[in-house]
């Protein structure tokens, strides 16, 4: 088995005000390339992780049709929830409605056979542009918690993959207490997205004390799914 990942395909079969073109010729027929790419690349033994931003859906229902098309793609498919995904309200909600091939992780850990991912959706860090204490503390502190919770459960006798949407580094490349969370456990490999155009160019790729991180926003990707492993 092997492990690809690729995040933020924004994808939209039942909200057809939100087309990805106008963001740019990048994102031109941007589900069509996505799934070509990806079954090109994917054998339906392999893991693919999806780190957020998977539907404009405020609703589940209207979710279903962009989960449908992601379950008709080769492999297992992890998710985690972004930013953007208003839909994805409960988990438990969530994990009933998945298709067979789709499995989501929120806090906690999923395992397959000597690979074990987890993580949660991160959120804006204080050492990032335009943190706010009144509105973004909060929601930084419980994120960080959930970190803590998910990587709790991870062994040292595993391939440990850590999801996360927001970036865990600043966009001047500082690290932020997600990464210091990160450190202290056995983590080999980190993905995560959120970041699209110009930001590309400040976003941190590459090993830091032993762990692998890498950004996997689709249009980072050219929306080919990334091997991790």
């Amino acid at each position: 088995m092997r492990v690809f990942a690729i995040g933020d395909v924004h994808l939209s079969f039942a909200t057809d005000n939100k087309s990805m073109d106008v963001f740019g010729s990048r994102w031109e027929a941007h589900t069509k390339r996505l799934k070509e790419a990806w079954q090109d690349t994917v054998c339906s033994d392999d893991l693919v992780l999806i780190p957020g931003d998977i539907s404009w859906a405020m609703y589940l229902d209207d979710a279903k049709a962009d989960l449908a098309f992601l379950d008709s793609l080769n492999g297992t498919k992890v998710l985690l929830r972004g930013n953007h995904d208003y839909w994805w309200s409960s988990y438990t909600k969530v994990k009933e409605s998945l298709p067979n091939s789709i499995i989501a992780v929120q806090n906690n850990v999923v395992r397959f056979g000597d690979i074990a991912v987890g993580g949660t959706r991160g959120w804006t860090s204080p050492e990032c542009a335009g943190f706010s204490q009144a509105d973004d503390r909060k929601i930084y502190e419980r994120e960080k918690m959930r970190l803590e919770l998910s990587l709790s459960k991870m062994t040292a006798d595993s391939i440990n993959i850590v999801m996360l949407h927001y970036p865990p580094f600043s966009e001047k490349g500082q690290p932020t207490e997600f990464v210091d969370i990160i450190e202290h456990r056995p983590i080999s490999h980190v993905v995560y997205g959120h970041l699209h155009g110009s930001a590309h160019r400040s976003a941190f790729t590459g090993v830091r004390n032993g762990i692998s991180y890498e950004l996997v926003s689709a249009d980072y990707l050219n929306f080919m799914p990334k091997r991790i492993l």
